[in-house]
């Protein structure tokens, strides 16, 4: 039971990120019936957009500064919110799929998918799933895909680790990374842990951090700006392409 307190406090998003679901000067959020949408007050029409799922059991607005970084720079960001917070497959369900992808077909343009944790499996199945629609793949913190094959994707796939996550760990990825495409790229963040890839409390089973929170959200934040972009993130000397 105590391990169940400290988990259902643990996933909570921060004050930051409650606060981030609000309109800012650059960016305006609007809440969608299966997520939050966060619009760049100035976009250049055809950029890349960005729909990301959250990690497992975790309140989806902890990934809502993340969000908000995304937007800064001139890009849309959908953040999907799953059902029972992705719990028992909800996150990488067919429905949930086909729900998220019924709402990029309607705000229109090209599409990035990326997630945290869980939550990259679920964007690992819809890369899979609606591979024609998507420009790029970014797994945040995650080890997935395990279950499906990647090896054959046309298109860019980025991996984005923390040296110091236990629950998404460099070996753990290395073991699966003969489903990702030859041409996916590894991102390791020094320091980095699992919890701080959201704004959420110190998730059980993790590592503390050597990377202060506002560091890793923002190497995470350019990660993913090279995706929306269509550039390469900067390669540490251990991430090159396999």
């Amino acid at each position: 039971m105590g391990w169940v307190g400290w988990c259902a406090i643990a996933f909570q998003p921060s004050a930051q990120a409650r606060g981030a679901l609000s309109d800012s000067p650059r960016v305006r959020v609007q809440a969608l019936e299966d997520g939050w949408l966060f619009d760049p007050v100035s976009r250049t029409p055809g950029d890349r957009s960005l729909v990301f799922f959250p990690g497992g059991l975790v309140d989806a607005r902890a990934y809502a500064p993340l969000m908000q970084a995304v937007a800064m720079d001139g890009h849309r960001a959908f953040l999907v919110r799953t059902p029972w917070r992705g719990a028992f497959g909800q996150a990488e369900a067919p429905a949930t799929l086909a729900q998220a992808r019924a709402t990029t077909r309607a705000l229109g343009g090209r599409w990035v998918v990326g997630g945290h944790s869980r939550g990259g499996k679920a964007a690992a199945a819809y890369a899979h799933r609606y591979a024609d629609t998507l420009d790029a793949l970014v797994l945040v913190g995650t080890s997935h895909p395990r279950d499906i094959s990647l090896q054959d994707a046309p298109f860019a796939v980025v991996q984005v680790l923390g040296d110091l996550d236990p629950i998404a760990s460099l070996g753990r990825a290395d073991r699966n990374r003969p489903r990702l495409p030859g041409h996916a790229r590894r991102l390791v963040l020094t320091g980095a842990n699992h919890s701080q890839f959201g704004d959420y409390g110190f998730q059980p089973g993790d590592r503390f951090a050597r990377m202060p929170r506002d560091a890793q959200r923002a190497a995470t934040a350019a990660a993913l700006h090279a995706a929306l972009a269509d550039r390469s993130p900067t390669l540490s000397t251990r991430d090159a392409p396999r």
